[in-house]
């Protein structure tokens, strides 16, 4: 795993610890964040990163996976 691999785990395991990451193809369709999982991993994500994630892409789909929410933090300019 890359660096930012491990940080993106790190802040899912924070919000989430029961929850088992590693082996889910689709973090919301599989129940494991909700809606205001997805606030605080945000939140989480802007200070790690040095990014400002606009609302318009605070949506379902760039939340699936470690994969797009790397995507996520690089099309908003984000520090790695």
């Amino acid at each position: 795993m890359r660096d930012i691999e491990i940080r993106i785990q790190n802040m899912l395991e924070d919000i989430k610890p029961e929850q088992d990451f590693e082996n889910s193809e689709d973090y919301i369709e599989d129940g494991l964040l909700d809606s205001f999982d997805v606030i605080s991993l945000v939140d989480m994500i802007e200070e790690e990163f040095g990014v400002l994630i606009d609302g318009l892409d605070i949506v379902p789909e760039n939340f699936v996976s470690i994969k797009a929410i790397i995507e996520l933090i690089d099309r908003s300019g984000g520090e790695k």
